[in-house]
């Protein structure tokens, strides 16, 4: 008896460790060199939408301050929610006392190969580059500046409720737009859970959304989701109910710390 109780005790300190060990995996990240641009104007409506499919990102979560990664960061999408401590550095552009902003990943900033890497093609692989919403730019550097040396970080996502799911699809093929992540912000995978199912894993569609091919109408859904960064599983139960459509985005309550 008391060896099987040890037994369980070192698979519950086992566990605790790796959460230690895959939180710190981006919190407190020392800060790296790269370079950033803007687009859009001042009002970020060039910014909605986007290749991570958030929408309005108003009505997302993430407002104005974002940015689109280049090839090398976005990482076929399991980047996209992430959050980045953004700062002018070494530029006579940069406003005083080189102020740091916090952006979220929405989009991609897509390779130029008609252009030099070094002039213009800002976001050609292997290049790290931030292609920011004007007015997350206009908060670190005079926007004439065009393009600034900064330095950056992956920082904690503070978000205000829980995750949101926004559907599109049918009853037999949902597919699932996962927004207002907190913590590590990213998604490594997903599974959905009918109220009449198993657990069913979805495969990453593009960007932040996942697919499930199955008969779901008629269920409440509940989501199982893990974290990209940091390898953390959170459950979000009946987030949807058994009356949910297609075009419709349901909050859970859970999220990310």
């Amino acid at each position: 008896m008391y060896q099987n109780l040890y037994r369980k005790c070192l698979v519950i300190l086992s566990m605790m460790a790796m959460i230690g060990t895959s939180t710190a995996t981006y919190a407190g990240r020392p800060l790296r060199q790269a370079t950033a641009t803007f687009y859009g104007d001042e009002t970020a409506s060039a910014t909605m939408g986007g290749a991570c499919g958030y929408g309005d990102l108003w009505d997302s979560g993430y407002g104005a301050f974002t940015v689109a990664l280049s090839t090398t960061l976005f990482k076929d999408g399991h980047s996209c929610g992430q959050c980045f401590q953004i700062r002018c550095v070494s530029s006579p552009n940069c406003y005083y006392g080189s102020p740091a902003t916090v952006v979220t990943a929405t989009n991609i900033c897509p390779p130029n190969w008609g252009q030099d890497s070094n002039n213009g093609g800002w976001c050609n692989p292997p290049r790290v580059h931030f292609d920011l919403a004007k007015p997350a730019f206009m908060k670190i550097a005079n926007w004439k500046a065009g393009i600034i040396p900064i330095s950056y970080r992956r920082v904690t996502c503070k978000r205000t409720g829980g995750i949101k799911f926004k559907f599109q699809g049918n009853g037999y093929w949902l597919l699932v737009y996962v927004m207002n992540v907190g913590g590590p912000g990213d998604i490594m995978n997903i599974a959905v859970k009918g109220s009449r199912t198993g657990w069913i894993n979805m495969s990453h569609n593009w960007g932040a959304s996942y697919q499930a091919f199955s008969s779901l109408s008629g269920q409440s859904l509940s989501f199982q989701i893990t974290s990209y960064t940091t390898r953390q599983t959170i459950y979000a139960w009946n987030a949807a109910p058994a009356s949910w459509s297609a075009g419709q985005t349901y909050k859970s309550t859970a999220n990310f710390s």
